[in-house]
């Protein structure tokens, strides 16, 4: 082969023809990698975000900050304007939940009137499983 030609020597490369050793499998501790060890121990972060996400605590928290505030207001205009910003903040998440409801309500009527159009034959075994749900505590 002519040295010169080597510059226009094209790379096929078919299907299966590369590095095949990939890593495929998802890491699902992305989040819990985060924390820093010197935060403490990862483990039990792990544990306690089980018992309660850091939203609900966070929620619980901001609850708890509102509720106390109804009695004994805040006297500085840095705590006033911070108590503002968080109820501000805890109304918003409570829109977002709702409309959140909202949609999968929405989304619910759309498949059981898809049920109802196209599987006739199965709307009698899925209304008695929704009024099973519907009567049953709620968890």
């Amino acid at each position: 082969m002519n040295p010169w030609l080597v510059f226009f020597a094209p790379q096929l490369h078919l299907p299966f023809g590369g590095n095949l050793a990939q890593r495929i499998e998802p890491n699902t501790n992305w989040f819990f990698d985060a924390i820093s060890p010197t935060a403490g121990d990862a483990n039990i972060e792990r544990q306690a975000f089980d018992v309660a996400s850091y939203g609900r605590q966070l929620g619980l928290i901001a609850e708890i900050l509102v509720d106390i505030t109804e009695e004994a207001k805040p006297s500085t205009p840095k705590g006033i304007k911070a108590l503002e910003r968080l109820t501000d903040i805890k109304d918003e998440i409570e829109r977002l939940k709702r409309r959140d409801a909202a949609a999968v309500v929405q989304e619910v009527e759309a498949l059981i009137d898809h049920l109802k159009r196209k599987h006739k034959d199965l709307y009698p075994l899925l209304r008695d499983r929704i009024d099973r749900a519907l009567t049953e505590p709620a968890a």
